[in-house]
């Protein structure tokens, strides 16, 4: 899929203003085997940040209310977007019938052992595996990748790679993230999966952002 948000107008418009990171950032010729990440968070960070869809710069969603520290690099992937499609996998691979995409970009974490002082930055990931997570109704999956020719984990080619503690770790995290004191989060994790269904969820949610934002890509194609 050609990214007419980058020709040529949205090159020569980032030339002069940042370019959306959600948007205006192409995904890479190699997806879904090699992408481009955006970075919202690091291990180090101890609030919860997130883009805001409208301006495309990084906010503070929320402090976090428990010791929650992310144990990976983690974000999302430019131009894509958990709709129909996306929901439609879920399904099939659940049995469940009430599934909706959770309407965002889809979620990626990328394992290094590099630490990486800050968010808001661009990275090369090679997808090797995710999570099924589903809350409350959502589909609202999570890519595991390892950062590209990282000296630790660039080996890996799958998420059975990984040694279970990382995997633990990762899940727990996602599983409780947005817990806050008081209230319970209808969340789960139905299945861990590998690479094969990694690129599947990963063009779906390519082929759910082309729908959604179409009309988006053509208008700025035809300035």
């Amino acid at each position: 899929m050609s990214n007419k948000l980058m020709d040529p107008i949205g090159k020569l418009m980032g030339l002069r203003y940042k370019s959306h990171p959600w948007h205006g950032v192409d995904i890479g010729e190699g997806a879904p085997t090699i992408i481009t990440s955006f970075i919202e968070m690091v291990p180090t960070d101890t609030v919860k940040y997130e883009i805001d869809k409208e301006s495309g710069y990084l906010k503070i969603d929320r402090p976090q209310k428990y010791s929650n520290v992310v144990p990976a690099l983690y974000g999302f992937i430019p131009q894509t977007f958990c709709a129909e499609k996306v929901a439609e996998y879920c399904m099939e691979k659940t049995g469940r019938t009430d599934i909706v995409g959770d309407r965002d970009p889809l979620d990626i974490c990328i394992l290094t052992e590099k630490t990486i002082a800050h968010g808001d930055i661009l990275v090369i990931a090679r997808p090797i595996g995710g999570f099924r997570m589903i809350d409350g109704n959502q589909a609202d999956d999570k890519i595991v990748a390892v950062l590209k020719d990282d000296a630790v984990y660039g080996d890996y080619n799958d998420l059975a790679d990984c040694s279970l503690m990382v995997i633990n770790r990762l899940k727990h995290y996602f599983l409780t993230y947005k817990d806050l004191p008081g209230l319970k989060r209808d969340a789960e994790i139905t299945h861990t999966y590998g690479i094969e269904e990694a690129h599947e969820v990963i063009k779906r949610s390519m082929d759910d952002y082309q729908f959604k934002f179409d009309n988006l890509r053509n208008m700025l194609s035809s300035v």
